[in-house]
């Protein structure tokens, strides 16, 4: 794994523990208060945590799910064929990722949005070997339409995106603190975790990721760290191995 030393590096700021990384956005994060729909005051304000770690030197691609939009659909959804649900939901993430877009480059951050579903007129196809070259000249990159195909989540999305970017972590940022024995919002008495094996997560069936996005994880030995990214200054807390999260990796006893 490729992490940068540690410590404070010469203007003080914090010391990124990784040189590359995928942050995987729930779609709900970007709903804010509302019911559902993009927010633009919260897109905003990711958009400024995200700059902020562009500007350490960390190579950032990100994945933003479609809930937010999707779920405004979902009373139209209904009694659909699963394929054709997937690919409304694809298409929902597109729209999150031009508006990710568009907030990122108001605060200077040069991005580029590739899609797995080819759409030119709006944003790149992928293409795997064009964006390492766009990481590598310090540019955001944001994967849309999912891996392109039904059936899958945004969430597999990332951890293939994530392996195949060479990525040091995945950053799932959520509405949560990490992950917990149950819904927190849900029952008072959950309890977090600070750190979990991926068989853990599996095995406890944890609502992390789904299932295959977790053994993708696992065969690549990239470490998944859960953290709100509601929390202000969360994110750069995450990446110098501060704050409150989750971490989960292949074993516990190697994150100490």
């Amino acid at each position: 794994m490729n992490e940068a030393s540690q410590g404070p590096d010469a203007d003080g700021a914090p010391a990124p523990l990784y040189r590359r990384v995928l942050l995987k956005v729930s779609g709900e994060v970007l709903m804010g208060d509302s019911p559902y729909g993009i927010d633009m005051k919260t897109v905003d304000a990711v958009a400024r945590s995200v700059a902020e770690l562009a500007q350490l030197g960390v190579e950032l691609c990100l994945v933003i799910g479609g809930g937010n939009i999707f779920r405004g659909l979902s009373t139209a959804a209904k009694g659909m064929e699963r394929a054709s649900a997937d690919y409304m939901g694809m298409l929902a993430t597109v729209m999150n990722a031009l508006a990710m877009q568009n907030a990122l480059e108001r605060q200077g951050v040069d991005t580029r949005v590739q899609s797995a579903i080819p759409m030119q007129t709006v944003c790149e196809p992928y293409i795997r070997r064009r964006a390492q070259r766009h990481l590598e000249k310090g540019r955001v990159v944001i994967f849309a339409a999912g891996t392109g195909n039904p059936f899958f989540t945004t969430d597999t999305a990332a951890a293939l995106r994530a392996a195949e970017m060479g990525c040091d972590a995945l950053l799932k940022g959520t509405s949560v603190d990490g992950v917990y024995t149950a819904d927190p919002k849900r029952d008072p008495n959950a309890k977090r975790y600070d750190a979990l094996t991926y068989l853990d997560v599996l095995a406890k069936d944890l609502k992390v990721m789904d299932a295959s996005a977790i053994s993708l994880m696992r065969e690549n030995a990239i470490p998944i760290v859960v953290f709100s990214i509601r929390t202000p200054g969360s994110l750069l807390d995450v990446i110098a191995g501060r704050g409150v999260h989750t971490v989960i990796t292949e074993s516990v006893d190697a994150q100490s």
